[in-house]
């Protein structure tokens, strides 16, 4: 497994790996058809265009020359001196493989690098894969809740902070 940064030419590869985790990860939460519904192509432009705007803050975990998952980290959306981890997937046939750990690293790397103290990151309330992998990680719950819509549905999101 090696992580690097991605590249714009990785952004139908990350895309794939965008919808077949969601496919999988949130059967529970979504209707199927909802699910089997995503597009790559249309994963595959917003991937392109943000690549070209932010490769220097995704990073990609690569195994046998392929993408098998991705991260995206930044500044806060909400908050002046945090960092935010966007997102974080993983395919599942690569799960408990220390891809997602890896690109965790490389994440808690960068906001450290930039200074930050804090960062935070949204998860559905509803997802106890992903959030025993982030308590896992060192982010614990800090209170807030809100809700989103996603694919036509409202969910609950559950924010997470870890200090650097």
């Amino acid at each position: 497994m090696t992580v690097r940064r991605a590249r714009p030419a990785d952004a139908r590869e990350i895309a794939e790996v965008h919808v077949r985790t969601w496919q999988a990860a949130y059967r529970h939460a979504f209707p199927a058809e909802v699910l089997d519904s995503l597009s790559v192509d249309d994963r595959e432009d917003l991937a392109r265009r943000l690549l070209e705007r932010w490769s220097e803050v995704i990073w990609v975990a690569e195994a046998e020359g392929r993408i098998v998952g991705f991260a995206a980290v930044g500044p806060s959306r909400t908050e002046d001196d945090s960092g935010e981890l966007y997102a974080i997937y993983v395919l599942p046939e690569a799960w408990g493989t220390g891809a997602a750990s890896q690109l965790m690293a490389e994440a808690k790397d960068w906001f450290a690098e930039e200074g930050y103290a804090t960062a935070m990151l949204w998860v559905l309330a509803d997802n106890p894969r992903a959030r025993r992998f982030y308590e896992r990680e060192g982010w614990a719950l800090d209170g807030e809740r809100k809700e989103d819509e996603y694919l036509g549905l409202r969910v609950a999101e559950v924010r997470y902070r870890i200090g650097l």
